[in-house]
C-alpha cells in the first residue's frame, strides 16, 4: 500500500480475509477487513471501503485482540472510516469518528496508532476546512513522531506544519516545508497525489500558476500508474481551476465535467458537490444561470449534514446568489 501497489495490495487482502473464514480466525477477519477498507479508499471504492471498514469495527475485540496493536504495529479504529464517511458526503460523522479515533489511540497508549490516527484525522480537516483542531493535533503528531522516530509521519507532520503556515500568509517559509515533506515521502506511494496538490494549492497562493500545474499534471500522472483515485476528482477539478485563471475556460470547464464525472461514478458526495460548485460558477459567469441553478441544485439538496462546513457554505451562497 505504501509503495502504491494497491493492486497487489487488494489481492493480499482478498487472500487473507479468504484464509482467515476458512480457519474461522477471528483477528485475521479484523485485520483483513480493516486492510481491505483501506486500500479500497484509495482507489476510490468508498462504498465498498466502508463496508469493510464497518464489519472490522463490529468484528474487533478490545479484549480478546488486545494483543494485534503490538503484532501487527496498530489497531483497528474509526479513523479510515472518517476520512471515508468525509468523501462519501458525511462530514460532521466523519469527525465524530476521526476524534474518536485519536481519543482511542491515546486511552491505549500505542505510539504508532496515535500517530496513524493522528496523521489520518489531520488529513480529514485539510479535506474538509475544518482547523479547530488542527494546530493542536500537529503538535501532537510532531511530538510523538519526535519521541518514537517514525520518519514516514515526520514527513507527514512537515507536510502539515508547511500547509498551516501558509494558511496563516507565512507563504515561501510554508512552501519550503511542503517541498522537504514532499521529498521525504516520495518513496511512499500512498497519499502522494494529495501531498503534491497541497504544494500546488500553495503555488497558486503565491501566484506560481505554471508551476502547480506542472505539479497537479505529475499527481495525476501518479493516480494513472498507480491507480490511487480517492482524490482523481479534485485534482481535475484544481486543474480546471487554474487554467481558468489564465483564461482557457473551456478547457477548465472540461475538467470541472471529468471531475463531476469521477465523483459521480465513486459516489463521492464531497467532491461531486466541489465539481458542481466550481461548473455552476463558470456557467454563471457566462450568463447561463438557469442551467448553474439546475445543475447545482440537486447535488446540494442531497446533502443531510455538514452545513457549517466551508464546502456547503459556499454551496448554499452561490444557490442564493442564483435564485
Amino acid at each position: 500500500m505504501y509503495r502504491g501497489e494497491f493492486d497487489v495490495a487488494l489481492r493480499l487482502d482478498e487472500d487473507l480475509l479468504s484464509l482467515s473464514r476458512q480457519r474461522n480466525d477471528s483477528p485475521g477477519l479484523v485485520l483483513g477487513h480493516q486492510s481491505f477498507g483501506r486500500n479500497l479508499f484509495f482507489v476510490g471504492r468508498f462504498a465498498s471501503s466502508q463496508s469493510h471498514l464497518e464489519e472490522a469495527l463490529a468484528l474487533y475485540d478490545p479484549i480478546s485482540h488486545r494483543s494485534l496493536g503490538h503484532q501487527v504495529g496498530f489497531h483497528p479504529s474509526s479513523a479510515y472510516l472518517g476520512i471515508v464517511l468525509s468523501c462519501l458526503g458525511y462530514p460532521d460523522q466523519a469527525l465524530k469518528r476521526s476524534s474518536a479515533a485519536i481519543a482511542e489511540a491515546r486511552r491505549l497508549a500505542h505510539p504508532p496508532s496515535l500517530a496513524g490516527n493522528l496523521a489520518t484525522g489531520i488529513r480529514l480537516r485539510l479535506l474538509v476546512g475544518d482547523n479547530a483542531a488542527l494546530s493542536e493535533w500537529v503538535d501532537q503528531l510532531v511530538t510523538v513522531t519526535t519521541e518514537q522516530g517514525f520518519p514516514h509521519w515526520r514527513a507527514m507532520e512537515t507536510i502539515c506544519r508547511g500547509w498551516l503556515k501558509v494558511e496563516n500568509g507565512e507563504v515561501a517559509e510554508g512552501m519550503l516545508l511542503l517541498r522537504n515533506g514532499s521529498a521525504a515521502s516520495r518513496a511512499a506511494g500512498a497519499w502522494r497525489p494529495h501531498n503534491i496538490a497541497l504544494l500546488a494549492t500553495a503555488c497558486e497562493i503565491a501566484a506560481q500558476i505554471d508551476e502547480a500545474l506542472t505539479l497537479l499534471d505529475d499527481a495525476l500522472q501518479i493516480v494513472e500508474r498507480t491507480g490511487e483515485r480517492w482524490f482523481a476528482a479534485e485534482l481535475n477539478r484544481h486543474k480546471g481551476q487554474l487554467l481558468l485563471r489564465q483564461g482557457h475556460s473551456e478547457a477548465a470547464e472540461q475538467l470541472y465535467y471529468k471531475a463531476l464525472s469521477v465523483a459521480e461514478e465513486q459516489e463521492a458526495k464531497l467532491w461531486e458537490l466541489r465539481a458542481a460548485v466550481s461548473l455552476a460558477r463558470l456557467h454563471r459567469d457566462q450568463g447561463r444561470r438557469t442551467e448553474a441553478r439546475d445543475l447545482l441544485t440537486p447535488v446540494y439538496g442531497w446533502f443531510t449534514e455538514g452545513f457549517g462546513t466551508p464546502d456547503l457554505k459556499e454551496a448554499k451562497a452561490l444557490l442564493d446568489d442564483l435564485r
